[in-house]
């Protein structure tokens, strides 16, 4: 009998100044989507076990777009309901040498 691991949680859009830029050199943002229980999701599919991820998701493009991202990780998506008004966003400037990241969160509530 093959397991089937479930993840629950919310899924964020990441957008990253490319390379080590800051915010404020940036000129455009590069789209991922993640969230820690995605993440463990795609990860458990990528070593080959059967995933599934549950959570909510805004009905637009955006929240359409990260649908296909997990499903072409082999994640199962059919238990993700649609509904709500947005999908939480984070602003993410990597590191370099001596300046650490920083991360600015929005979201709703």
């Amino acid at each position: 009998m093959k397991n089937k691991i479930v993840t629950f949680g919310e899924v964020l859009l990441r957008l990253t100044a490319p390379a080590s830029l800051k915010f404020s050199q940036a000129k455009e943002l590069i789209a991922t989507y993640g969230g820690s229980e995605a993440n463990v999701a795609v990860s458990l599919a990528n070593y080959g076990l059967e995933a599934e991820f549950v959570t909510r998701l805004p009905e637009n493009d955006i929240a359409k777009a990260c649908l296909m991202e997990l499903r072409s990780h082999n994640v199962g998506t059919k238990n993700i309901a649609i509904g709500g008004e947005r999908l939480g966003i984070y602003y993410m400037e990597n590191g370099a040498v001596a300046r650490s990241a920083k991360v600015v969160y929005d979201r709703a509530n």
